[in-house]
């Protein structure tokens, strides 16, 4: 299980030089709800839900408000919010996706966004940076620049040393603690994923995409008791497409080591309005419809996870 004790590379650079300080416009970028005792070895995620925008980040931007949320997850920690009262921790980031993306590598950045070189461990030939949709995003979700300006590699570095890294340090002892529990661990990720993401002329998504990154980083089983605990209560349920799962999901998923990792997309018609960025009327239908699948899901028996 040593792998689990360790992040990625760290390159002595994902914390600010000495004498520089840290962006911290957060008291806690990372919030971590704990149950009294966890009781089952699950572990939810929610990366991408953070809605503390710093104030100079919305005011240099070339995006308002409304435009710039369009890249959350919103309300996502919201739904699961009662795994900790059913024997779960909840892990989930206070800062917002555009600012610094927890799931991603530590280094996806895009050469364009900067003034000046990189250093060569950055990862700068991603799909993720092609897209624009690096650990710090060139692009909101739907396309439009984010900044007006280039930016220095020193604000890289400060976000990822005040966001990404206490994400990861934080889910990584959470997955350490589990498994010396209960001899395993199965971490569900959570996402949202907007209506736009159906391409024209297909058939809409599905109400729930289980990522398992093709049966790599998540047991069939454990997959398969998540897909009918979902499909029992009426959701359409797909796997993989056209979400496989990101970077948590394959970081952590290390199955031969008994951690599991299962991303889960909720499509936001269900629980929001996608235009105003607001809860729905069908919020607390989901919200409870949820709580039922956890509530199963942490009653189950997941020894068979064990390595």
């Amino acid at each position: 299980m040593a792998a689990m004790d360790t992040l990625p590379p760290r390159h002595g650079s994902d914390a600010p030089p000495a004498g520089r300080p840290a962006t911290r416009p957060w008291a806690e970028p990372v919030r971590v709800e704990r149950p009294a005792v966890q009781t089952a070895p699950i572990i939810f995620s929610s990366p991408h839900s953070g809605r503390d925008y710093p104030p100079a980040f919305v005011d240099q931007s070339r995006l308002d408000m409304a435009t710039l949320r369009r890249s959350e997850d919103s309300f996502v920690e919201e739904l699961f919010a009662s795994a900790p009262t059913l024997g779960c921790p909840l892990i989930h980031a206070a800062f917002p996706r555009t600012w610094c993306d927890a799931n991603r590598e530590p280094w996806e950045l895009d050469p364009g966004m900067f003034a000046g070189p990189l250093p060569a461990y950055v990862n700068a030939a991603s799909p993720r940076v092609g897209a624009g949709l690096g650990t710090i995003a060139r692009v909101v979700s739907t396309g439009e620049a984010i900044y007006r300006r280039k930016l220095t590699f020193e604000e890289a570095e400060a976000r990822i040393a005040s966001c990404w890294r206490p994400f990861h340090v934080a889910l990584a002892g959470l997955i350490k603690e589990t498994l010396q529990r209960f001899g395993c661990c199965l971490l569900i990720d959570c996402h949202s994923m907007p209506s736009h993401a159906s391409p024209p002329g297909r058939e809409r998504l599905p109400d729930v995409v289980l990522g398992d990154a093709h049966g790599t980083s998540c047991d069939g089983s454990a997959t398969l008791r998540v897909e009918e605990a979902l499909s029992r209560r009426g959701l359409r349920v797909r796997r993989n497409e056209p979400y496989a799962g990101g970077y948590v999901t394959r970081h952590y998923g290390r199955p031969r080591e008994g951690v599991h990792a299962l991303q889960i997309e909720l499509a936001r018609r269900l629980y929001m309005d996608e235009l105003r960025i607001e809860r729905s009327q069908g919020f607390g239908q989901l919200q409870a419809l949820l709580t039922d699948v956890i509530s199963e899901l942490a009653a189950a028996d997941w020894s068979s996870l064990k390595p």
